[in-house]
Formats: structure tokens, sequence, C-alpha cells
């Protein structure tokens, strides 16, 4: 069974859907981060944009691997071997290792989620031709707010709060971070017309993936989700092909928190830069 590739820029609800999929039974990894990535997938897509010198906020450089074709043919062997490698048990769970040996041969709905997918998504329709997307954005304010926050939280850790243990808790940060080859911040998005910037780029990335695959992609507006979640969620699960209960999809859509559409309107700041971009929004639907 083809996958279900869930595209979009991170802090666009992407977690949260693939949270509530992975409940109603489209199978999204054994092991996965805090944001419900698959661990073996997102390795894979790290690996993929270092090659270009890319990363989750500039991933464009993509773009120099896609266009040579024998680099794309080669890498898209050498994954298709890892995912026949032991290796690929952290995907399948040792259960599924043992009865499918790869995800390319799951019988059942099956999927992942990543950001990152939308940018090394062609190469992902090299290795599964007939996979379908679901593409989910955000306002871009939210993102662009939530960006920065992250940024200020990174720098936290090297302000003189440890001042007394500085060298102690600066040895521990050099192990976790420089020698294990760790993002320690995410630099770029520090401000908000930076972090829109960065939204409109995996936007009309997304778009154009939605575009070209017809009706094997659909798109979500986040807010439109928080506003009738069963409503979309039914829709979803149709297009995933999973098997569910309208009493299930009920369950799993009560936890949809309505609060958290348009959070940018609470913050002076934020509601006066999007006065500000109006005319540009409004390109965009919003």
């Amino acid at each position: 069974m083809s996958p279900i590739i869930i595209i979009g820029m991170s802090r666009s609800g992407t977690s949260m859907l693939t949270r509530m999929l992975d409940n109603l039974g489209l199978f999204t990894g054994k092991k996965k981060t805090r944001n419900h990535e698959a661990v073996f997938f997102r390795e894979i897509n790290d690996w993929l944009l270092t090659q270009s010198s890319a990363g989750l906020e500039d991933p464009k450089s993509i773009k120099y691997l896609l266009q040579d074709k024998e680099a794309r043919d080669l890498f898209g062997e050498f994954v298709q071997f890892s995912m026949t490698t032991p290796h690929v048990i952290s995907f399948l769970g040792l259960s599924n290792y043992l009865k499918y040996r790869t995800p390319k041969s799951l019988d059942v709905p099956w999927g992942w989620k990543d950001p990152r997918n939308t940018f090394t998504l062609p190469f992902w329709l090299d290795l599964f031709p007939d996979a379908k997307v679901i593409h989910i954005y955000r306002h871009p304010l939210d993102i662009a707010n939530s960006l920065i926050t992250r940024r200020k939280r990174g720098l936290t850790r090297l302000k003189d709060k440890h001042s007394k243990f500085r060298p102690f808790y600066w040895y521990y940060l050099m192990h976790k971070f420089i020698l294990q080859n760790r993002i320690f911040v995410d630099i770029r998005g520090g401000t908000l017309e930076e972090g829109f910037a960065i939204w409109e780029e995996y936007l009309a990335e997304a778009r154009s993936h939605v575009e070209s695959l017809s009706d094997r992609a659909i798109e979500i507006k986040y807010e439109d989700f928080l506003e009738r979640p069963s409503e979309i969620l039914k829709s979803v699960s149709e297009f995933c092909e999973l098997e569910v209960k309208d009493s299930d999809i009920e369950r799993t859509a009560s936890e949809a928190n309505k609060s958290r559409a348009y959070a940018y309107l609470k913050d002076p700041d934020l509601k006066a830069f999007s006065d500000k971009i109006s005319d540009r929004l409004k390109d965009y639907g919003y």
C-alpha cells in the first residue's frame, strides 16, 4: 500500500493532524519524536537536505539534488536499501519488520509526517509514485511568532542565568549539540518579516505539489479544521482509506482546540503587523 505523506511548515498543525489520524488507524511509525515525526524518515530527510547544504529553515537548496538526475537516482537506490535493513525497525517495530521487512510491503494505511517532506517530496514520489499527500497550512503570523519564540528559547541556553555553573553547563551543551551534530537554534526567522518569508516559501512549494498531484492530494486550512474538525477529519479519513466509525471521528475531533485559531490577534504588535501586510495576506486567503 502506498503511503500518506503529510507536508506543511512546522507549527502549522501537522503534529495535531498526524496524531489524530494515528488514533484513527493510520500507522505513522513506531518510534516518533515529540512532534509525532517518524524518526526513521526524519533522519533521511535531514540527510537529504544536508547533501544540498539545506535545512529546515532554509530548505530550497534541495533543488540541487533534485535537479541532478544521477545523484537523485543513486540516492534513491541507497534509501530504498536502507528501508530493507534492521535500521527500519525504528519505523516498523520488530514484529512488523519480521512480517513485512520494508515499509513498501505494508498492507495497512500508513505514512509519515515531517515539515521537510514539503521540499523532499519529489524524491519520495520517485520511490512511492502512487503516494497521497496531505498539506495543512496556518496563518503566517502565528507561525512567525512561534519561530521567534523558539529562537529566543534556544538562545537562552547561552545566557548568564547559568553563569555560576557555566563551564559545566556549556560542556554539556558542547557534547549534546556540537559533538552530536545537532541544531542548536534556528537562527533564520528571528523577525516577523523573515518568518513570513519562510512561510511563503513553504506554501508555494506545497501548493505546487497539491496542484500537480490533483486528486491524490488535499489541502487543509488549519483554522477551518479547528472550526469544523469532525467534518474535515471524516473527509481526510476517507482520503486515507481508514475504516472508522463516526463515533471515533467525533471522539478524536473533540481534541481540537478552537482557541488556537488566529492566536496572533491577542497580541497588539502581531495584529499591527498583520494590518501592515494585509494586502499580501489577501493573496493567500487571509
